[in-house]
C-alpha cells in the first residue's frame, strides 16, 4: 500500500450500518405514510396503460445519469480512470452519500476509491474538488433560472407558505455565495480558500481541529492550483457533462409523474430542480423522510389524483434511491473486498 493511501480511512470505516439503517427505516416509513394519508381504494383501475412505459424511460434516465457522472469522473481524471473504474467511483460515491448525513457526504468514498484505482491522493483530491465547483457553478446557474421562471410559474408551491419563501431565498443566497467563494478561491486565488478554512476553523467551536484543518488546508491549495492550470475548455467540457447528470436527476421526478398521468410538465421540472436544491439542506442520512417529504410538497400538488401521490413518491424512491442503493453495495463491496486481497497478499 502506497504512503498516500494510508492516510486516507479505508472503506469500513467511511461506512455506518446506523446511519443505513436509519436511512432506510426513516424513508420506508414516510412512503408509508403518505401513501397511508393519500391512498383510495381502486386508485390503481385508473392507471393508463399507455403511460406505464414511462417508468422504463425513468430507469434509462437514471442510468444515464449514473453514465454521464462517471464520464465527469473520467474526464477529470484525463482518463486514467477506465470506464469501469470510473462507474465503480460513481457507484460507491451514490451509495455513501445516500446513506450518510449531507454533512458527511460520499467524498471521502470516492477519495479512497479513486486511489484504489490507481490515482495519487492528489489527483483523487483534485478531482473531488474539481467536481465540487461544477456541482456549485451548476447551482449558481440554476438559481437565476428558479428566480425568471417564479415571474410566470408558481414554482415555490404556495403551502409551503412565508416561511419556506423564506428558507428557498436564504438558501438561493447560501449556494450562490458558497459558488462564489469557491469558484474564487479555485479558479482565481487559491490561497483564498486556505485562509478562509483556517479562520472558520478558528471559532471557539470548532477550534479542537484546527491542525488537522490546517494540513487539510495547504493540500487543499495545491489541489487548486493544479486545477487552475487546465485550459478553459477543460472547464467547459467538464461543466457539460456535470450539467448533463444534473438535468438527469431533475427530469427523473417528472417522468415518474407523467408515468401514471398528465401534469404540467413545464411547472413538474422547474419545482423539480427547485425541490433538489432543497434536498442539499435535509440533514438526515442520505436525506430520507425529508426528500421524500419535499416530493410531496412540491410535486403533490400538480398530481390530479391524490390516490396516486404516494404511488409516484414509491416508484421515485425506488428507482432513485433504493436501485443506488443496490448498486452502490456492489460497487463497496468490491472496494473492500480488495482490501482484504491487499492485506491478505501482504500477509
Amino acid at each position: 500500500m502506497s504512503s498516500e493511501t494510508k492516510h486516507i480511512k479505508q472503506p469500513q470505516s467511511l461506512l455506518s450500518r446506523k446511519y443505513l439503517i436509519i436511512s432506510i427505516t426513516l424513508s420506508l416509513a414516510t412512503m408509508a405514510g403518505v401513501i397511508y394519508w393519500t391512498y383510495t381504494p381502486g386508485v390503481l383501475e385508473h392507471l393508463a396503460p399507455k403511460r406505464l412505459p414511462g417508468l422504463v424511460i425513468a430507469i434509462v434516465v437514471s442510468l444515464l445519469r449514473v453514465w454521464f457522472a462517471a464520464a465527469k469522473i473520467r474526464f477529470l481524471s484525463e482518463k486514467k480512470l477506465n470506464w469501469f473504474a470510473s462507474v465503480r467511483v460513481v457507484l460507491a460515491w451514490d451509495f455513501t452519500s445516500a446513506v450518510t448525513p449531507s454533512t458527511i457526504g460520499g467524498a471521502p468514498m470516492a477519495t479512497y476509491a479513486m486511489t484504489k484505482e490507481g490515482l495519487k491522493l492528489g489527483d483523487a483530491g483534485a478531482i473531488i474538488l474539481y467536481g465540487v465547483l461544477l456541482d456549485q457553478l451548476w447551482f449558481a446557474m440554476a438559481i437565476p433560472i428558479l428566480l425568471f421562471a417564479g415571474i410566470f410559474y408558481e414554482v415555490v408551491p404556495a403551502e409551503v407558505g412565508l416561511v419556506g419563501d423564506v428558507s428557498m431565498g436564504l438558501l438561493y443566497v447560501g449556494l450562490l455565495s458558497y459558488a462564489s467563494v469557491l469558484a474564487y478561491g479555485v479558479l482565481r486565488n487559491p490561497a483564498a480558500i486556505k485562509k478562509v478554512v483556517k479562520v472558520v476553523f478558528k471559532l471557539p467551536v470548532l477550534r479542537k481541529m484546527s491542525d488537522k484543518i490546517e494540513i487539510e488546508a495547504e493540500n487543499l491549495e495545491q489541489y487548486a492550483h493544479q486545477l487552475r492550470k487546465k485550459p478553459f475548455s477543460f472547464l467547459m467540457k467538464a461543466f457539460f457533462l456535470s450539467t448533463m447528470s444534473w438535468i438527469m436527476r431533475i427530469a427523473l421526478p417528472t417522468i415518474v409523474v407523467l408515468s401514471l398521468l398528465p401534469a404540467p410538465e413545464v411547472l413538474s421540472v422547474l419545482r423539480s430542480l427547485a425541490m433538489n436544491l432543497a434536498f442539499l439542506v435535509v440533514p438526515t442520512p442520505g436525506g430520507s423522510g425529508g426528500v421524500e417529504g419535499l416530493f410531496v410538497l412540491f410535486q403533490g400538488p400538480l398530481i390530479s389524483r391524490e390516490g396516486f401521490i404516494g404511488l409516484a413518491v414509491f416508484l421515485w424512491r425506488i428507482i432513485s434511491y433504493y436501485i443506488s442503493v443496490g448498486l452502490g453495495i456492489m460497487a463497496t463491496t468490491w472496494y473492500i473486498n480488495q482490501k482484504v486481497v491487499e492485506v491478505t497478499q501482504q500477509d
